[in-house]
């Protein structure tokens, strides 16, 4: 039961670590938290979802496809909704506010096109049990951890080792030094967007696959992402994972053990918890404005 339980839980950490380290990419680069992050998650379901109804009945292909459109809907995102308020140097609450707006008329475009209705994928990963060292397990569980697993891998390699990658890091720690030195800083934040996007469609793609595609997916699971990046510290990719994990394990085994309504007493309580005790978050440092 419990090695059951932590299955479950590595699980959803891993789709809650898919969208914390598109929020800590961002944040690392621009120093805001990107609100419009959560739209990115509901364009990854419902992209799935189309494709699967009106494409190809394939999940693989639609989950390609939902990263596509996820990527490219952040890159135009950043483009026609923050690039003016970025070179104008503009506080960062209008960048917030810019962000829910954008939201929030997203949310209403999908609820327009696809109606408030939950979406159940015409095709779907097996949902057949398997037996791992003595604990059933679900097969969805297990694709998930693996495919989350995987991209995470992925871009943790593009950062660490890729030219674009270096660029990233190092205009981290000032983009206005990185401009001066030669570095084209627009190509590397629309780069920032791609990815960010990228993984949150892989997210809404799995989180549709796993439960159901609905307009407020990506509102309900990105509040639990930014809740794991802020706990594992906002602009950290290794942080924000470890955030994800120590989030998505304790509610399952909340919820397993004790009652599922507190299960997000104990997400909001973990982060007043971090906040008090070290508000740069577990391996967070503090730089300067925090949004």
């Amino acid at each position: 039961m419990f090695f059951q339980q932590v299955i479950n839980g590595l699980s959803v950490g891993g789709i809650y670590a898919l969208m914390a380290v598109g929020y800590s990419l961002i944040y690392s680069l621009l120093n805001f938290t990107n609100f419009a992050h959560s739209i990115t998650v509901t364009i990854g379901a419902f992209a799935t979802f189309y494709f699967l109804a009106q494409v190809f009945e394939n999940i693989y292909a639609g989950i390609v496809f939902a990263i596509i459109v996820a990527g490219i809907l952040a890159m135009l995102i950043q483009i026609l909704g923050y690039s003016v308020l970025l070179k104008k140097n503009a506080q960062r609450i209008y960048l917030l506010i810019t962000g829910l707006g954008i939201s929030t008329m997203c949310d209403n475009l999908v609820i327009i096109a696809f109606t408030s209705r939950f979406r159940v994928y015409p095709a779907n990963f097996s949902t057949k049990a398997i037996n791992v060292l003595g604990a059933t397990v679900g097969t969805i569980d297990l694709i998930i951890l693996a495919v989350s697993a995987l991209a995470l891998i992925v871009v943790q390699l593009f950062i660490k080792k890729s030219r674009a990658g270096l660029a990233i890091r190092g205009a981290s720690y000032s983009l206005e030094t990185a401009s001066i030195m030669g570095i084209n800083t627009q190509k590397l934040i629309l780069i920032v967007f791609l990815i960010a996007g990228a993984l949150a469609g892989l997210a809404g793609a799995l989180l549709g696959a796993k439960y159901t595609a609905y307009p407020a997916l990506g509102t309900n699971m990105a509040n639990k992402a930014f809740i794991s990046s802020v706990v594992g510290g906002l602009g950290s990719i290794t942080g924000a994972v470890i955030g994800a994990l120590i989030l998505g394990i304790g509610e399952v085994l909340i919820s397993g053990y004790l009652s599922s309504s507190m299960r997000d007493i104990f997400s909001y309580t973990l982060l007043v918890i971090i906040l008090f005790a070290k508000p740069s978050g577990l391996m967070g440092v503090d730089t300067g404005e925090r949004a």
